[in-house]
């Protein structure tokens, strides 16, 4: 594996020197290392880890061709990188090609479903050990088929098609459909449906996103997620953000039913950044015995995550940054960190998981 770091490196490199000199205007090379130390504690198993963990490094390569009449061909080629440990995938992240016109985008690949990309830039500790996917979206889809992973609404979906209205008025649509080429032995045909409508009007986002799971749970079942969220850019240094979601399953044994609600603050006084995130989740609902992720019906199956932080920026490319964050669950919660999650902690009822973490984060 820690040969596969330099691979991916130089392969890009390599593709973007053979590119047609004409076309190599429109080719960007980029990426992001985001690696940080750790001190968690874990009320579960009385566990305290020291970790430098690596918060979803990326390196890409993007670009695009004119066809003239205003349509444009679309690439990308992003893939994992793990800093820590020098391991890396040349596309097991946002990976496409497409078209985009006056008619909008659409497009094909391994990519961020509209249901995730929607709020998922309302964490300000997204994508970290304290993000926001512990509850909302129930654990975090890094790249998923519709077998590998048949509990999360925070996924990017292989296999999927995309089709991305342009602006009007501030309002937008994106919708994505997730191939059915899975054929587990259950005789199930499973497949997603993801859309999002937009409102951004520079002062004020808007978003109402809803993705449907069929066969997910078992032939003829279907899972249904929704979420409703609103953020307020209060002046260019502030913003407020809040977010609703459902979730629904379908299970053999009955239906399973999870809200979860969510607020974010963030403050920029020149380089310096207060970042304030708090997720809560009550009691699942449902006759269903079965436990989907990290959702079970019953009482004391809630949680709340709540994280403090700072950021420093150390240039428009470079930042420091800190944080404190707390995942409390009910008596009989099993809530974990989405990201860089605990082993120990798995399915461990009442644990309460807490740290303390400093990072950087580098963009290029």
């Amino acid at each position: 594996m820690p040969t596969r770091l330099p691979l991916l490196a130089a392969g890009a490199l390599a593709l973007a020197a053979t590119l047609p000199a004409a076309a190599q205007d429109n080719v960007q090379l980029y990426g992001r290392l985001n690696v940080a130390l750790e001190a968690l504690h874990s009320s579960g198993t009385g566990d305290s880890v020291q970790r430098l963990s690596n918060n979803r490094s990326v390196l890409g390569l993007r670009g695009s061709e004119d066809l003239g009449g205003g349509w444009q061909a679309l690439f990308q080629v992003e893939g994992t990188l793990a800093p820590d440990t020098g391991a890396g995938a040349i596309a097991a992240r946002d990976t496409r090609v497409g078209i985009q016109g006056p008619w909008g985008t659409l497009f094909a690949g391994n990519w961020t479903l509209p249901y995730n990309s929607a709020t998922s830039a309302l964490d300000p500790f997204y994508p970290t050990t304290a993000g926001y996917m512990s509850l909302m979206g129930n654990g975090a889809g890094a790249t998923e088929s519709n077998t590998s992973n048949t509990y999360s609404f925070d996924r990017r979906q292989q296999n999927s098609v995309h089709y991305w209205t342009p602006q009007w008025q501030g309002w937008s649509l994106r919708v994505a459909r997730g191939m059915g080429e899975e054929r587990p032995a259950s005789g199930a045909h499973p497949a997603l449906v993801s859309a999002a409508l937009l409102y951004d009007s520079g002062m004020f986002y808007g978003t109402l996103a809803h993705e449907e799971h069929h066969d997910y749970q078992g032939r003829g079942l279907s899972d249904h997620g929704s979420k409703l969220a609103l953020a307020w850019r209060i002046d260019s240094a502030t913003q407020l953000a809040v977010a609703v979601e459902s979730l629904r399953y379908a299970t053999a044994t009955g239906e399973l039913h999870r809200r979860t609600a969510y607020v974010s603050v963030t403050r920029q006084f020149g380089r310096h950044g207060l970042r304030v995130g708090l997720a809560h989740a009550p009691s699942a609902s449902g006759s269903a015995l079965d436990t989907i992720g990290s959702v079970r019906a019953g009482a004391g199956t809630g949680a709340t995550h709540a994280t403090v932080g700072y950021d420093y920026q150390l240039s428009k490319r470079s930042s420091l940054y800190a944080y404190y964050t707390r995942l409390a669950n009910g008596r009989n919660g099993i809530a974990g960190f989405a990201i860089n999650s605990l082993a120990s902690d798995a399915q461990t009822k009442g644990a309460t998981l807490s740290g303390v973490v400093l990072g950087m984060r580098h963009n290029f």
